[in-house]
C-alpha cells in the first residue's frame, strides 16, 4: 500500500496552546513510518512545519503521490499531546484541500483519542486512531475491514460513529531505531527548552520511555500514553549515535517523565551530548544528580504544581518530600545542570505573597520558577472527569469556555488574548 504521513503546518495564532511553537520531529509518524516500511508498503513522510511547506504545496506533493492512505497528526509532535492545541483548524484544512485524492484519510492524535465523535464531524477524516498510534496504523494498512481494527472510530453505513475499542497503548520498547532525512536533521536547529546557550549545532527529539506511574489530576494522559514503559537501552544509543552522526549536539527526551536510569546516563556520559529533559525532582537523589550532570544534561523541568503540602496531596501528585525538601534538591541540580525550572499550577486560593518569596529565593541560586500556570482541563486529564464527566461530543468547547471564563489573565508563558474555540475551528467546523 502507499500510504502518506502528513504534519501540518503548524500557526497557532490566537490559540491558548502554550507549547513550543518551533517546529520538532513528528515522532509518532516516524515510528509509523518504520513499521509501514518494515511490512513492505511504500510510505511517502511529509512535515510541513519543519520544511516549511505552505499548505497548498503539501497538498500538491500528497495528491501528486497518489496514496491509498493519507494520515495526518492533530498535535505537533508526540512532545505535545499532553498539551495540545484544542484547535483542529489546521488538520481539517489540509484534509479539506486534499479531498478524495488522499485515499483513505485518517487522523491520529489526542482529540480522537479523548473524543472520537467530535474528531470525526470536525476532520471530516474517514477514520480516526484512539491512542498511540504507529501499531494502529500498521494494522489499517493490512486493509481488512475497519469494524476488525481495534482502537479506531468511523462512520458506519447508517452515519452513525462506530468505536471499536478502548485507546492504544503499545509495546513500544521494541520500536525501532528512527532515522530521519539529512535534510531535516540540517533544519532542526531548535533546542528544545534549552536556554543556557544559543543553539549552534542541530538538535532533535528521542524517546527513552513512554507513560507515567503517576496519576496527577492535571495531566492529560488518560486515553494516550499512560502505562510507563522503557525502551529497550540498544536501540534507544542506536538512534541516538545516528542522530550523532548526523551532526546533532543537543537532545531533548520527550519522555512524560524522565526516570532516573544510571544505565542510559552512563551512556551518555560517553557520547558527549547535551541534553533536556522533564522530571519530578524529589525522584532524584544527589548522586544520580551528579550523575545527571556528568551525562550531559543542561536543562531540566521539574514540576512542583504546588508549594503545600496539602495542595500537592489535592493534585494526587503523591509526593512524600516537603516543600523545603523540594527547595534544597531544586537548588542542588542547579549547582549540577545550567538551566532547572520548577514549574506551579495557578489554583484558587493561592498564597500570592508565598509564591513570590519562593520564586525569588530560586531564582537567586540560579533556578527558573515560572509564574503559575492556569490549569486547562484537557479531556483526557482526571481533572476533566473531575469537572464534568466523561466526555463528550462537547468536551474540547466545554474545557476552553471553562478555561477563559476561570481566569482573567494568563500566566507569563501564554497569550494574552485567546479566541474561543468557536472562532478557531470557523474554518473546519461543519
Amino acid at each position: 500500500m502507499r500510504v502518506a504521513l502528513v504534519n501540518p503546518p503548524w500557526d497557532f495564532a490566537g490559540s491558548i496552546y502554550f507549547g513550543c511553537r518551533e517546529p520538532h520531529l513528528p515522532l509518532e509518524l516516524g515510528y509509523s513510518r518504520a513499521l509501514l516500511e518494515a511490512a513492505g508498503h511504500d510510505v511517502l513522510l511529509l512535515d510541513g512545519h519543519l520544511c516549511g511547506l505552505p499548505m497548498a504545496e503539501l497538498v500538491a506533493q500528497v495528491a501528486a503521490y497518489a496514496p491509498e492512505m493519507t494520515v495526518v497528526t492533530t498535535a505537533p509532535s508526540y512532545l505535545f499531546w499532553r498539551c495540545a492545541q484544542p484547535e483542529l483548524r489546521l488538520p481539517r484544512e489540509f484534509l479539506a484541500l486534499l479531498g478524495a485524492r488522499g485515499g483513505r484519510t485518517v487522523a491520529v492524535g489526542p482529540h480522537g483519542s479523548a473524543t472520537p465523535g467530535a474528531a470525526l464531524r470536525k476532520l471530516g477524516a474517514d477514520v480516526v486512531v484512539r491512542g498511540e498510534c504507529e501499531e494502529i496504523v500498521a494494522r489499517l494498512a493490512e486493509g481488512g475491514p475497519l469494524s476488525a481494527t481495534p482502537s479506531i472510530a468511523f462512520h458506519e453505513a447508517s452515519g452513525a460513529v462506530r468505536v471499536t475499542g478502548a485507546p492504544h497503548a503499545g509495546r513500544f520498547t521494541d520500536l525501532p531505531a528512527l532515522r530521519w532525512p539529512e535534510a531535516w536533521i540540517a533544519r532542526h536547529r531548535h533546542h528544545h527548552h534549552r536556554f543556557d546557550a544559543h543553539p549552534d549545532v542541530p538538535g532533535a527529539e528521542v524517546e527513552a520511555s513512554r507513560g507515567c506511574p503517576y496519576n496527577c489530576t492535571f495531566c492529560a494522559k488518560i486515553d494516550f500514553r499512560d502505562k510507563y514503559r522503557r525502551r529497550d537501552l540498544p536501540l534507544l544509543l542506536e538512534e541516538i549515535d545516528g542522530l550523532r552522526a548526523q551532526g546533532v549536539g543537543y537532545l531533548y527526551f520527550i519522555d512524560e517523565i524522565f526516570l532516573p536510569q544510571r544505565a542510559l546516563l552512563e551512556a551518555l556520559a560517553t557520547r558527549h551530548l547535551q541534553f533536556g529533559m522533564q522530571t519530578r525532582i524529589d525522584l532524584w537523589k544527589p548522586e544520580m544528580l551528579d550523575l545527571l550532570g556528568e551525562a550531559g544534561c543542561v536543562s531540566i523541568e521539574a514540576g512542583v504544581e504546588s508549594l503545600t503540602e496539602a495542595g500537592r496531596a489535592a493534585l494526587d501528585k503523591n509526593c512524600r518530600s516537603s516543600t523545603e525538601e523540594l527547595t534544597d534538591r531544586l537548588l542542588y541540580a542547579r549547582r549540577r545542570v545550567p538551566f532547572v525550572q520548577a514549574n506551579l499550577i495557578r489554583t484558587e486560593g493561592d498564597d500570592q505573597a508565598m509564591i513570590a518569596a519562593w520564586r525569588e529565593r530560586l531564582q537567586r541560586g540560579g533556578v527558573w520558577a515560572n509564574d503559575p500556570v492556569p490549569l486547562y482541563p484537557y479531556p483526557s486529564s482526571p481533572d476533566y472527569h473531575r469537572l464534568f464527566g466523561a466526555p463528550d461530543e462537547a468536551a474540547w468547547e466545554r474545557a476552553h469556555a471553562h478555561y477563559l471564563a476561570q481566569f482573567d489573565r494568563l500566566s507569563d508563558i501564554q497569550e494574552e488574548h485567546p479566541a474561543s474555540l468557536a472562532e478557531l475551528e470557523a474554518s473546519c467546523c461543519r
